[in-house]
């Protein structure tokens, strides 16, 4: 496979920094996005090691001035983007009614209005080079909702609505619009929520039956995921990749009927 060019926003942790490597295993460059420096020289270390070429650069994809010098210098230092990975997200739960304005706008301008700003800075070259991937990293909340992720799940819902929108704009040109929807996941997200809102928010979730177990997926298997969708040869397009951690294997019960492990 040839060497490409690839951008992934949100790439100090998580997903997007498992994503970067899993592309620098490629043997392509990749861009590295995040506000955290620091993280994401990190990443550009593991990005190198894997056998890619890192980019580096401080990214707010709330900020359209801070996309536009970053896709300029990602492109000087690296050349014309063939892959853009829309991954950067934050979440801030709680009941909808006790979310502050400030939390619920950053979480929208960050899943939501990021992505489509950075979809926007993306496609013209792509369109004119007539072939490029754009990839968004959703979430089950999309098509599941869940309590206490009012915001998160509308923020979601909306980057799915982009994509399929996409999808349809751009058919024909070369350029393929993919939907990577996780499940529940195991990443950075979720570490400094308090536990006054996570009991209640659980609870809830095994109420309304959207926590079924409590295996969770790790950042590698979505970047196994983008990796599909990025290297599916020409004339193939995954348009939706649903991703699910893997039940508890059951035990046998000594009458046969298989039981929930452990």
């Amino acid at each position: 496979m040839s060497a490409r060019v690839a951008l992934v926003t949100g790439a100090s942790s998580g997903f997007g920094a498992a994503i970067a490597r899993a592309l620098g295993a490629l043997g392509w460059s990749v861009a590295l996005g995040a506000r955290r420096l620091d993280k994401l020289q990190e990443v550009a270390l593991d990005v190198e090691k894997a056998g890619g070429v890192p980019f580096v650069g401080a990214l707010d994809v709330r900020e359209l001035e801070s996309i536009d010098g970053f896709f300029a210098a990602a492109e000087e230092a690296l050349g014309p983007l063939d892959t853009v990975v829309s991954n950067a997200g934050v979440g801030a739960p709680n009941r909808l009614h006790e979310t502050s304005p400030e939390d619920l706008r950053e979480e929208l301008d960050t899943n939501l209005m990021g992505a489509l700003l950075v979809a926007r800075r993306a496609i013209p070259s792509m369109l004119a080079r007539r072939r490029g991937d754009l990839v968004f990293v959703s979430s089950l909340n999309a098509v599941q909702p869940r309590p206490f992720q009012a915001g998160y799940t509308a923020s979601k819902a909306g980057v799915e609505g982009l994509a399929r929108s996409l999808q349809m704009e751009l058919e024909g040109t070369g350029v393929r619009a993919t939907i990577v929807r996780p499940g529940a996941s195991r990443t950075e997200m979720g570490r400094d929520w308090s536990a006054e809102v996570v009991g209640p928010m659980l609870a809830s979730w095994k109420h309304w039956g959207v926590l079924r177990h409590h295996r969770y997926l790790v950042p590698e298997s979505i970047a196994a995921a983008v990796v599909s969708a990025v290297t599916a040869p020409p004339g193939t397009h995954l348009d939706l990749i649903q991703v699910n951690p893997e039940a508890p294997l059951l035990e046998p019960t000594p009458n046969g009927e298989p039981e929930p492990g452990d």
